[in-house]
């Protein structure tokens, strides 16, 4: 939840034009006067199947960065008869003055689909509607006034709206993934909500990916909480369940005053699936970092990969660098990143993506959120595939 002592956090955030989404308060009143957006316009997406030039149209080449230093290339295209969709909703981005964005796609919202939708495309059709999000200028003006739910509001209504648009007009019984993260995160778990858990169209429910979010279940249990009928995923190859998880360094775990993974409820718990294994214990990860060091906030300063070398691609990948598991300290249940960087080989021993004023001192309650997609985007995708294969089958 967001408090009033968050402000000065808030601020911070929004001078580096980074995305924060908070875990859901008591209900908001929908801001009077608004209309609803068509969404039968092409203009309302920012990302349609077989769109040239649309969010998700863009160049996702990424240079694989071996420990020894090797640089291989590795291109990527989209599937164009993927059999399933995914319908992504993305994170607070949006640097408009106003409380709620406009319907213009400015340069906040490209960069977030290239940094955590459009490699989707591999896997599926991909669905993203631009929506009146909560802007970081409205974040401020929001916690002079009390907390903030993003479950209702122009915010929510929008991504109904947008979905319930999809259902009738795309989705010709085809089997779905949702993506969000951070304030689109809590946007669709409401959706789950609302428009899925125990209706009939749950049965389309490939999987929901729930990211950078506290989601709550009952403790020892895999529903209970935010949802009744949808549980976590928690075996390779399971449908209709959530991935859940939000970031943190092994060495800057999740502090007291942590935004991620405590759950207010005392008979619940946050949640943590790892993409990687979807079990218990450490696995590697298969991140697609953006090359410049960018994040979704569109800040960053910029890595050296390797020494002696230039990355000249949008993204790298760097295997063995990262991996992660699921863990519980006292206060809240996350994915713990661990960098298994070596000092004697060529290559970077650190990423970036922390949350900080002061490189190298990071903000501890926001932990990796910035990245939180990046982190595991090949793991997603490998996952996808899996679940895909098995709703197919089914």
């Amino acid at each position: 939840m967001i408090r009033r002592k968050a402000l000065a956090l808030i601020a911070l955030l929004a001078a580096a034009s980074a995305a924060g989404a908070q875990a859901p308060a008591p209900a908001t009143a929908a801001i009077p006067g608004v209309n609803p957006n068509d969404y039968a316009d092409e203009k309302s997406w920012l990302c349609r199947p077989g769109r040239k030039g649309d969010a998700c149209d863009v160049d996702l080449t990424t240079t694989v960065v071996a420990a020894d230093g090797t640089l291989t290339r590795e291109t990527w295209a989209a599937n164009p008869t993927a059999p399933i969709d995914c319908f992504y909703v993305y994170p607070t981005v949006s640097t408009d003055t106003s409380n709620f964005s406009d319907m213009t796609a400015d340069p906040a919202e490209t960069n977030v689909i290239h940094q955590q939708f459009a490699r989707f495309g591999s896997q599926c059709r991909t669905f993203a509607p631009m929506y009146r999000q909560m802007t970081l200028a409205g974040l401020r003006q929001r916690l002079s006034g009390g907390p903030i739910a993003f479950d209702k509001g122009v915010w929510y209504d929008d991504v109904r709206d947008a979905w319930r648009s999809y259902v009738q007009r795309d989705n010709g019984g085809r089997g779905f993934v949702l993506v969000g993260h951070s304030q689109g995160a809590y946007i669709l778990t409401e959706l789950l909500k609302q428009e899925i858990d125990g209706k009939p169209i749950q049965k389309q429910l490939v999987g929901a990916y729930i990211l950078g979010a506290t989601f709550p279940v009952a403790k020892g249990k895999d529903t209970g909480g935010a949802l009744q009928s949808i549980p976590l995923c928690r075996k390779p190859g399971q449908i209709g369940c959530v991935v859940n998880f939000s970031a943190f360094r092994s060495t800057v775990p999740p502090p007291a005053n942590t935004l991620f993974g405590k759950a207010d409820d005392p008979a619940m718990s946050g949640s943590c699936t790892n993409p990687a294994t979807l079990g218990e214990g450490s696995a590697p990860l298969h991140a697609y970092l953006f090359a410049t060091g960018r994040n979704i906030a569109m800040a960053g300063a910029n890595t050296t990969w390797v020494t002696g070398k230039t990355v000249d691609t949008p993204f790298v990948s760097v295997p063995g660098l990262l991996s992660s598991k699921c863990t519980t300290n006292e206060h809240a249940t996350y994915l713990e990143i661990t960098l298994n960087g070596n000092p004697s080989d060529p290559r970077t021993d650190d990423i970036g993506g922390d949350l900080g004023v002061v490189p190298g001192k990071p903000i501890p309650m926001w932990g990796l959120h910035l990245i939180d997609v990046n982190l595991v985007m090949g793991n997603l995708l490998s996952l996808i595939d899996q679940q895909t294969k098995a709703y197919l089958r089914r």
